[in-house]
């Protein structure tokens, strides 16, 4: 199980909001690159970026620090956050990062969609954000009604990198994944799917582990010294029981 670290971005700074409220905001650090060299020298593997100013402005914004995280970093990043134009999607991927992560653009138009994916086959990751089971745009500022999971299967014969579904009620919260809603995802679909959201625990850690989920991100109880990363890639590298391997990585 591939494990990613969250840098979000705002303002320049590495931040955390508690789900996803812009209001409810911590500052982790003033220098997002220290910190990814921070994740990187403990031993992950890969980074997952969130640019915060772009998901509310609609548009990429914090490009400089990409790049300087990209270089600096020397793993493959995602980023996902205000990409919604093909323009943008080719701004992304010129800041060095590895897969791009969309979510907005594709509720409201899955031709658009379609053609990116195609266009960028195994570098675009799905983001599915959901309140309640529901897919939550703009920054997490509205919640649709359409049905993540159904949305998941829409785009199941496509090649897609990664689903990376967050659980907005948990995100940022500490109070563990929706293991359910995951498990639900990953067996529905052949794409591999990276749990988002409320992970704070090895217990945790090992649960999506046992249910063979593709990956998990990782934030705000890294930061706060909850979970230990050396302790969480140990964990995934012997495995949660003797004999037990994890899904794809989509790697």
């Amino acid at each position: 199980m591939l494990i990613l670290p969250a840098i979000d971005l705002r303002g320049g700074l590495c931040v955390r909001l508690r789900q996803g409220d812009y209001d409810r905001e911590t500052v982790f650090g003033d220098d997002p690159v220290a910190m990814a060299r921070r994740w990187v020298d403990i031993g992950a593997r890969a980074l997952h970026l969130v640019d915060l100013d772009g998901a509310r402005l609609g548009r990429p914004v914090n490009g400089d620090v990409v790049r300087l995280i990209v270089e600096a970093s020397g793993v493959p990043c995602q980023l996902g956050g205000g990409v919604r134009t093909e323009k943008d999607v080719e701004t992304a991927f010129s800041w060095g990062v590895q897969r791009v992560v969309l979510g907005t653009r594709v509720l409201e138009d899955a031709g658009w969609f379609r053609k990116m994916v195609h266009a960028y086959p195994k570098k675009i990751v799905l983001g599915l954000d959901a309140r309640d089971g529901k897919v939550a745009t703009h920054g997490w500022i509205n919640v649709s009604e359409a049905s993540a999971l159904d949305m998941a299967k829409q785009f199941a014969t496509w090649p897609l990198a990664a689903i990376v579904y967050t659980d907005i009620s948990r995100d940022g919260m500490l109070t563990g994944p929706n293991v359910p809603a995951l498990v639900e995802l990953a067996r529905a679909v052949p794409i591999p799917v990276i749990a988002s959201g409320g992970v704070s625990t090895l217990d945790h850690v090992r649960e999506l582990y046992e249910e063979r989920l593709a990956g998990c991100i990782i934030g705000r109880a890294l930061y706060e010294g909850q979970l230990d990363l050396s302790a969480v890639l140990a964990l995934v590298r012997a495995g949660p029981e003797s004999g037990k391997a994890p899904m794809r990585s989509g790697k």
